[in-house]
């Protein structure tokens, strides 16, 4: 079983105390989501865990499997099992998206099989998540929306097969079926991989396809409150301001 344990981080953006010690576990095959107002921290937390030199951490540890990870680059993070799924993913023009596939493909499981076959098994991947063909062969995100960015990283998801997977909004500016499609790649990859998940959301309506083993609310820089699916239905009736009091 794996295990990603943050352990009273506090972190610091250009010399302002973002997080003021934050502490989570998840474990293989476990769906975390954690919510919380605007400026709050969330997408601060997602970048600290993976390295994001802009993030400090001057307290607290970051475990994986016990092992401390907390000053890794992020590309070591990475090759540990850390996956992370932006909330704006951003273009690389003159990179097609296939191009970039299978190099990742390539690092992760070697260079066994042929370019064709790897391409083969994208193209399949690709079409449960809704990816078309016509992507594959785009710039990376080069004028993709935002669900068919989304979508793209839930497909790099599926190849990577990571061990935690956090994922920054991956609801936000998908329609129905985009929403639908994420939700089942989500579960399935927990079913045949154990993966277990850090969902960050504004929105309740994740959690009608995914269900949730906790649900946390971050606020103002610390986890404020933690439940079950009760505490998201409880958001979505009250809002913050009903929990918060």
């Amino acid at each position: 079983m794996t295990t990603l344990k943050i352990e009273n981080l506090h972190v610091t953006v250009e010399g302002k105390e973002i997080l003021k010690g934050v502490s989570l576990t998840i474990n293989s095959g476990e769906i975390h989501v954690l919510m919380g107002p605007n400026g709050s921290g969330k997408t601060s937390l997602s970048l600290a865990i993976m390295g994001h030199p802009k993030y400090k951490i001057t307290e607290g540890k970051i475990l994986l499997d016990n092992e401390d990870i907390t000053n890794l680059e992020t590309h070591e993070k990475v090759k540990k099992g850390l996956f992370l799924a932006f909330q704006n993913p951003i273009e690389i023009s003159g990179v097609k998206l296939s191009t970039l596939l299978v190099a990742e493909y390539n690092r992760i499981y070697g260079s066994s099989q042929s370019p064709l076959q790897v391409i083969s098994y994208v193209k399949e991947l690709s079409k449960t998540v809704g990816v078309s063909d016509s992507l594959l062969n785009r710039g990376v995100f080069e004028g993709f929306s935002g669900g068919e960015k989304k979508r793209t990283e839930i497909l790099q998801m599926l190849l990577m097969k990571p061990k935690i997977a956090i994922l920054d909004e991956p609801d936000s500016g998908v329609d129905v079926d985009g929403l639908r499609a994420i939700a089942e790649a989500i579960v399935k990859l927990r079913n045949e991989n154990n993966t277990g998940y850090l969902i960050i959301t504004h929105y309740r309506r994740i959690l009608d396809h995914v269900k949730a083993d906790k649900v946390h609310v971050l606020y103002r820089g610390k986890i404020v409150a933690s439940g079950g699916m009760e505490l998201a239905k409880l958001i979505d009736e009250k809002g913050y301001e009903g929990i918060l009091k």
